[in-house]
């Protein structure tokens, strides 16, 4: 492969492809369409470039898993618990559900919507197909959802090496939208009693993957229950001996994906650390943790077979991504491709610097800096404070393009990592939970205060912006500071006490706020609804109609405070968005609507166009929607 794409040859002109999967035996690649509407597994046959069908079930798959000996397929399927794996059964409920001048949702229990969606009676099962037989086998039946959401994905099922049983991820409490429990469970590929080898563990439990030998499962756990944001360790599933061991409690920091070595006698994984996410690798044995990578932000890998090289993808916020090796040997890596080169070549793409301020209590804050594109250390420019969601989460030094956007418009943009964020320890992340306005938000003003004192940044020009625990706090910013000229607050939270009743992962806001509306003073004193006498800074409002996280009543509520005050305020509700806004369809009013405000409040360069201006039909025009207004 030349870098460039020349040698990349296309296997499929489907536009609706996703998910490929090697074949074991590496003589073909298997993938998901959606070509026709209804997700599908496709296998493409290298020798002579052919392409066929291999599944055809009405409510489509997610997810194949290839079985070793390469004779079945396991995927996920949402159906009715009563039918299983009878496609005419699912189908006849799904017409019936459909029909008739009256549609409703009736829930008789909590999670009856999740992320995006209803789930109207349906829960995601795991179906293994045999590819020889044509046979399908719900391995998964009851109403219970397997494998169990995992915001970002991840592994939720995987087979043994012998092709003989499944370990799949799935929670069965009774309130599972109060619970983080998911266990691990094991089950014959033809079905049958499966068996929770995790039992004992009441926190969460995941990612189970084989080790080649078959002698382990390693999988990712917490030990804190309901604590979604618990340190994710890596643990091992003795297959012969029944005992579990953690692995990973010498590294105080998240582990997130991990793969097998192919002798079985280590394991690699990422990890994050001080806004990066480099390659470690843990002998299984001595639990020596050895970092292969360094101030990488790596975004996926793998190991080759002969367990001499890691290739793996990864970025920096100057260096969009591209495929790197990693020699084992002699610890030398070296770029497989240059795919992004042409457009690193003429544009001005800026580095993030990096800056460490005191925090509240005496603790180090990172923060990444990104200065306008043709900077000159001779002018002043706009600084626009970027606040990360989750809250447990980081910034990473890693490629985005909204770190180039505002740089690009005129505007030097930080992004801290207060305390709640990932990479800096667990006790600096856990110390958010329970203080959702205290340390966090003195953080930020002291990181305020650094910004303001760098001498090409303009003290009087100064905004803020921040998605979904972001969001709450540019409201929580509304209510308690006054030295940011405009804010912008995205999927944010601006009443507790209505967001707990209206949320759908009760576990979250249980845990984070100490308990429920009426037994925690919490809902109260971290609310930025109970602060709306100190109200002024003008505010963009944005959120998602299908947003079932954080609600988007929560932001016609914030709207209708500002509006009723008489405080400059613009909503922008994305009909069919839920979370996140689509990219491709909702993103350029997300960025056009930001540029716009921003240049209001704080002059940087002039927008593309006044959003003001835009045919409103623009926010709600989608494939299914085309045209119509709100």
């Amino acid at each position: 492969m030349n870098g460039e794409g020349k040698d990349i040859k296309k296997i499929s002109n489907e536009k609706n492809a996703y998910e490929p999967v090697w074949s074991p035996d590496g003589k073909s690649i298997y993938f998901v369409s959606a070509q026709n509407g209804t997700p599908e597994l496709l296998q493409y046959n290298i020798s002579d470039s052919t392409i066929k069908q291999i599944t055809n079930i009405s409510s489509g798959i997610d997810a194949p898993v290839i079985s070793l000996d390469g004779n079945l397929v396991a995927f996920s399927t949402d159906v009715y618990p009563e039918c299983g794996s009878n496609d005419e059964c699912n189908k006849e409920l799904d017409s019936a559900s459909g029909s008739g001048p009256v549609q409703a949702y009736v829930a008789d229990h909590l999670l009856f919507r999740h992320w995006t969606e209803y789930s109207a009676g349906k829960f995601t099962h795991i179906f293994i197909y045999n590819i020889a037989e044509k046979k399908y086998t719900d391995v998964t039946p009851g109403d219970y959802v397997s494998p169990t959401f995992m915001l970002g994905g991840g592994v939720g099922y995987n087979f043994s090496p012998d092709s003989k049983e499944l370990c799949f991820v799935s929670n069965h409490d009774k309130h599972p939208e109060a619970s983080t429990n998911s266990d691990l469970w094991i089950v014959p590929v033809t079905g049958g009693k499966a068996v929770d080898i995790t039992a004992d563990n009441k926190a969460w439990d995941g990612w189970p993957v084989y080790s080649p030998d078959g002698k382990y499962i390693a999988y990712r756990t917490q030990v804190i229950p309901n604590y979604e944001s618990d340190r994710f360790r890596l643990a091992l599933y003795n297959r012969q001996t029944k005992k579990t061991k953690i692995i990973t409690e010498g590294f105080d920091n998240w582990v997130d994906d991990f793969k097998w070595s192919p002798d079985s006698k280590s394991i690699y994984f990422l990890g994050e650390v001080e806004g990066y996410e480099p390659v470690y690798k843990i002998d299984i044995e001595s639990g020596k943790i050895t970092p292969l990578t360094k101030d990488q932000s790596v975004l996926g890998f793998d190991i080759a077979p002969d367990n001499n090289f890691i290739y793996y993808k990864a970025s920096l916020v100057n260096k969009p991504a591209e495929i790197y090796a990693l020699n084992l040997s002699n610890k030398l890596f070296v770029r497989l491709t240059n795919f992004n080169k042409k457009i690193v070549d003429r544009v001005d793409i800026r580095p993030a610097e990096k800056m460490w301020v005191n925090g509240s209590d005496g603790s180090k804050i990172e923060v990444f800096i990104v200065k306008p594109h043709n900077f000159s250390p001779e002018k002043k420019y706009p600084l626009i404070l970027n606040v990360h969601g989750g809250p447990q989460m980081q910034w990473m030094d890693s490629f985005r393009g909204d770190w180039q956007v505002y740089p690009g418009a005129g505007y030097v943009v930080a992004f801290p990592n207060p305390h709640g964020s990932t990479g800096y320890g667990q006790e600096f992340t856990a110390e958010i939970s329970g203080d959702w306005g205290g340390e966090v938000f003195n953080d930020l003003m002291n990181v305020t205060d650094a910004l303001e004192k760098l001498p090409y940044v303009d003290k009087n020009r100064m905004g803020a912006m921040g998605w979904s625990y972001g969001g709450y706090m540019m409201n929580w910013f509304q209510a308690k500071t006054k030295r940011f000229k405009c804010l912008a607050s995205m999927m944010g939270i601006f009443d507790l006490k209505s967001f707990w009743g209206s949320t759908e992962e009760l576990w979250f806001p249980n845990w984070e706020l100490k308990g429920q509306p009426w037994n925690s003073d919490e809902y109260k004193i971290f609310s930025p609804s109970s602060y709306v006498k100190n109200f002024s800074t003008p505010a963009l409002i944005i959120t998602g109609q299908c947003d079932f996280r954080v609600p988007y009543t929560q932001s016609i509520q914030y709207f209708t405070t500002m509006q009723t005050l008489g405080i400059e305020s613009r909503l922008i509700i994305f009909k069919n968005d839920g979370h996140w806004p689509d990219f491709v369809k909702s993103m350029p009013l997300y960025y056009d609507a930001h540029m716009d405000w921003f240049h209001k409040y704080l002059g940087g360069d002039p927008a593309p166009y006044d959003v003001t201006k835009l045919d409103r039909n623009v926010i709600f025009k989608n494939s299914e929607t085309e045209g119509e207004t709100k």
